[in-house]
């Protein structure tokens, strides 16, 4: 029997409102700044109200940028954020399924020391590394590069201990069905593990798609042409100005702009996400 508390449920519909009013009040500053001109700010008061720039700003970032600040167009860092965060999640998800799929299906020699070896990797994230692998990218040629930006990004250890740990439940039943109706490793992996593991791999690509479209201190490092910058580190040399003021309104426009390929990512795969992360039975 559930009880019928109204109190209870006032208070905790008011404890979810105002989580999202806490949550939603830096994005609605941001929106509004980035509708008003740069003379609005110079009080230091922010208004709260929408005003009547919205489209003379967002058309001036999308098609212009800001030439006081070297920054090109927000399209083309917008594009260079995409193409850098699809080719780490893709190129994450499908290096590590099939290192786990290795891991866990193939009887070799120092197949658990291989295992452990990568998930130790976990201990040297890219800020550790970032010098001998900027040699190394330098060294190939690869500054100012889509393959620059995100081959160094794409191998996750993480990702490989997700991926064996959902083959691991896979029943063993599978494995003996597929071997007896001659199914190759391959054809056991395309068509039974792969379909299984769909909602691991949306999980993961949204997970990794904002990883990617965030990285800010790689990029800034190995990117001097300004047509290879990508949004966030965009964001900030248009916030890091020495001769004169930022100009607010834009960066915010900028990252509002930056926001909302994420949220898309994030709302249309929602379903697969939500059950990527909780489902415990195939």
């Amino acid at each position: 029997m559930v009880e019928n508390r109204p109190f209870l449920n006032l208070l905790a519909h008011l404890v979810l409102m105002l989580g999202v009013a806490i949550v939603a009040l830096p994005l609605w500053i941001a929106f509004v700044a980035s509708t008003h001109g740069g003379n609005d700010f110079m009080s230091g008061l922010v208004p709260l109200w929408p005003g009547d720039r919205l489209v003379e700003n967002y058309g001036q970032m999308l098609s212009s940028g800001v030439s006081t600040s070297g920054m090109p167009p927000v399209s083309r860092m917008l594009l260079n954020s995409l193409v850098m965060a699809l080719a780490i999640a893709i190129g994450k998800i499908s290096i590590s399924i099939l290192s786990a799929f290795a891991v866990v299906y193939f009887r070799f020699p120092f197949r658990m020391l291989a295992f452990w070896t990568i998930f130790v990797t976990l201990m040297l994230p890219v800020e550790v590394r970032i010098v001998p692998t900027y040699k190394v990218v330098a060294d190939l040629g690869m500054l100012n590069s889509y393959a620059g930006l995100s081959i160094p990004l794409i191998a996750s250890a993480t990702a490989t201990f997700l991926f064996r740990q959902v083959f691991l439940t896979m029943p063993d039943e599978l494995t003996e069905a597929a071997r007896i109706d001659g199914a190759g490793p391959m054809k056991f992996f395309r068509d039974i593990l792969l379909p299984l593991s769909r909602t691991n791999i949306a999980a993961l690509f949204v997970i990794m798609f904002i990883y990617g479209w965030n990285q800010y201190l790689w990029p800034l490092l190995i990117t001097t042409d300004s047509s290879m910058y990508t949004i966030v580190a965009g964001i900030k040399r248009m916030a890091d100005v020495s001769d004169a003021q930022p100009q607010w309104h834009l960066v915010m426009a900028t990252a509002i702009m930056a926001a909302l390929p994420p949220l898309l990512v994030v709302v249309g795969m929602q379903r697969l996400f939500i059950r990527g992360l909780v489902e415990t039975e195939k």
